[in-house]
């Protein structure tokens, strides 16, 4: 008997109930099997109401078609909605949503589509709606509040895929710089009718009730005392692309939630954190008072062909300022191959040399290069020196304070006291030179750290006469960044200047002033 298969295009759902696992396994028979019932008069008549058709069940998942892409992701958000915070549910679903063609039969569905919407399911947190951009695409957008959440690599899925999510009623994702302005009192929330609020030095200001291209929200941005765009959001719910394009093309904020769950997200990061014993800045004698900070402040660009190894390479910036090999969270992606350096846009609110840089743009980076992103600036300063082609320069959140007389070393195993450079150990940003030296390198774990970094790379010495840096490898150089631009290689103990950087390996330490 052959099976027979009809092709439609489709929106694919699968749904999920959180923590299943734990309840099967403090479960008997019996309450399994009331489990399974309630699961099923909890899903089934959500779905079915918004048109969809339920294919199958598998325990704690079901998949079911829709013709409509917006009707499925409608019915996505009921139904976290109905078992979300306020709801008095003891259970907790996640939904994903893909559109695509999807092979039918009477009671299963097969293809690629179906494939992508449990890839996106699995990576979907507990209370949200996760969408394919095909989705995206055709549903309705001004219909369904939206955020994107950024590209990532799913099992099975070739590249990196970017994913959206359906925002709830009762959901506000705040991003890392509205964070760390409420955590440091430098948030200002204006409601529309109030008068202009004071704002403080480096404040993000959230605008409420404003219509989107009305003349009221017109005139509070001209009024607002601030010059980074990227400091200025507007607060909104559902909005058509043509309102969301007009206001991020200026390299303004959005913040996709309602006012009710913007202000709990708020309350909850207003709360006082609960932190470990230490602080970002550590006096390594308990009686000295800091004199300069060491800052984690930007990445050194090597040039390829690196070695014979490395055709190219990439690397991933984060909120806080970390550089790291590959992430979901990354606000900017560095590139380097063969046609030189180039930066990825992957958030809204980014400028690049004063032009507003649209998501998923890139650019090439030249001299003077200037980044602006909602958590900080960067600029890229080019040199050809000792294999490298140039660094990308900006502070990150990471310091190491130091008093009179101390010295510390900057390595990738320092003796104590110390800072502890990066050591990314995976190879995923890395794109391999054909041949068996670059075989032989990828097989032993060669990381562009591990090659470039030494354990105990330099050491940084507070004398009573100034700054001294004194390097320490025979084989991996350090260089000087001086605060005029100008690079050069520390053959030996070398005098510094507050405002310099050093450029060990991969990472870029700026000497800062402790006072300021």
């Amino acid at each position: 008997m052959s099976l027979e298969l009809r092709t439609r295009t489709q929106t694919v759902v699968f749904t999920d109930m959180a923590d299943y696992t734990r309840s099967v396994v403090n479960s008997d028979r019996e309450a399994l099997r009331l489990l399974l019932e309630r699961h099923q008069t909890m899903v089934e008549p959500v779905l079915t109401r918004r048109g969809g058709r339920i294919v199958k069940g598998i325990g704690d998942s079901f998949m079911a078609l829709f013709d409509s892409a917006t009707d499925a992701v409608r019915a996505c958000v009921d139904l976290v909605e109905a078992h979300g915070p306020g709801s008095g549910s003891s259970v907790t679903f996640r939904a994903s949503c893909a559109t695509g063609d999807v092979e039918e039969t009477s009671n299963d569905a097969f293809g690629e589509t179906v494939n992508l919407s449990s890839r996106i399911n699995a990576k979907t947190p507990a209370g949200e709606v996760w969408l394919s951009s095909g989705t995206w695409h055709c549903m309705n957008q001004a219909e369904i509040a939206w955020e994107t959440t950024g590209r990532h690599v799913l099992k099975g899925i070739p590249g990196e895929v970017e994913v959206f999510r359906a925002v709830g009623r009762h959901q506000a994702t705040m991003p890392e710089p509205l964070i760390a302005a409420v955590r440091t009192s430098r948030l200002v929330v204006w409601n529309a009718g109030d008068p202009v609020p004071p704002t403080p030095p480096s404040g993000h200001v959230v605008l409420v009730g404003f219509k989107p291209g009305s003349p009221a929200l017109v005139q509070a941005v001209d009024s607002l005392p601030i010059a980074d765009p990227s400091h200025v959001w507007l607060l909104g719910y559902q909005l058509g692309p043509a309102e969301r394009l007009e206001w991020q093309r200026h390299g303004r904020g959005l913040l996709v939630a309602t006012p009710e769950a913007f202000g709990n997200t708020v309350a909850r990061y207003s709360a006082p954190l609960q932190r470990a014993v230490g602080s970002d800045t550590i006096i390594l004698d308990a009686g000295a008072v800091s004199v300069i900070n060491l800052v984690v402040a930007g990445l050194c660009l090597p040039a390829v062909p690196f070695a014979e190894v490395v055709a190219g390479y990439s690397y991933d910036l984060l909120a806080d300022g970390r550089w790291v090999n590959r992430s979901e969270r990354a606000t900017l992606r560095v590139d380097v191959g063969s046609g030189g350096a180039t930066v990825s846009v992957l958030v809204p609110g980014v400028t690049v040399s004063g032009q507003v840089a649209g998501i998923n743009s890139t650019w090439p980076l030249r001299a003077g290069t200037a980044i602006s992103t909602p958590s900080g600036s960067l600029k890229f300063v080019p040199f050809s020196l000792e294999g490298f082609m140039g660094a990308l320069v900006g502070d990150s959140q990471m310091h190491l304070g130091v008093g009179p007389g101390q010295r510390v070393e900057l390595g990738r195993e320092p003796n104590h006291p110390g800072l502890l450079l990066p050591d990314r150990n995976n190879q995923d940003n890395i794109r391999w030179c054909p041949g068996p030296r670059a075989a032989r390198a990828r097989e032993k774990g060669f990381t562009m750290d591990k090659s470039l970094t030494g354990r105990r790379q330099t050491a940084v010495e507070v004398l009573d006469d100034g700054l001294r840096i004194v390097p320490l490898h025979e084989t991996c150089p350090t260089l000087l960044l001086t605060e005029h631009g100008i690079v050069s290689r520390l053959p030996g103990p070398h005098t510094a200047q507050v405002g310099d950087a050093i450029l060990v390996g991969t990472t870029v330490v700026a000497l800062r002033d402790a006072s300021l």
